[in-house]
């Protein structure tokens, strides 16, 4: 079989594959390299072509569906000072928060514990 045969595919992975290479193309990818990169993405979420047919092949996965819609890199560029600010203050408060949650559902524990032990050796 040569490269790049898609004979192989399942229906489902060759309506993804078609979904993905859409999307890169509303983004501004060139045809050639949005189907390049489609097909990449059915590679990696289904471990290459399957024969279609219940119980054959691999569990699909959702690794790369799991990526999208993250701020990082040129995203976080594009933002104001102010707003990567507020963002990184608003994170600190929560990582406080609930560090002391933690803390305080350790010394409930922790005590409870101690109550049951003083319990058991009377």
């Amino acid at each position: 079989m040569p490269r790049g045969d898609k004979s192989k595919y399942t229906g489902k992975q060759e309506r993804k594959a078609e979904h993905i290479e859409e999307g890169y193309e509303k983004r501004g990818v060139g045809k050639k390299e949005a189907k390049r990169r489609a097909w990449a993405t059915v590679n990696k979420e289904t471990g290459g072509g399957n024969k279609s047919g219940s119980g054959r092949g691999k569990k699909d996965t959702n690794v790369s569906a799991k990526k999208g819609g993250r701020i990082g890199g040129r995203a976080a560029a594009s933002r104001s000072k102010a707003a990567r600010s507020a963002s990184a203050k608003k994170g600190a408060a929560t990582r406080a928060r609930k560090s002391t949650a933690r803390k305080s559902t350790a010394r409930k524990s922790t005590a409870r514990k101690t109550t049951a032990r003083k319990r058991a050796s009377r």
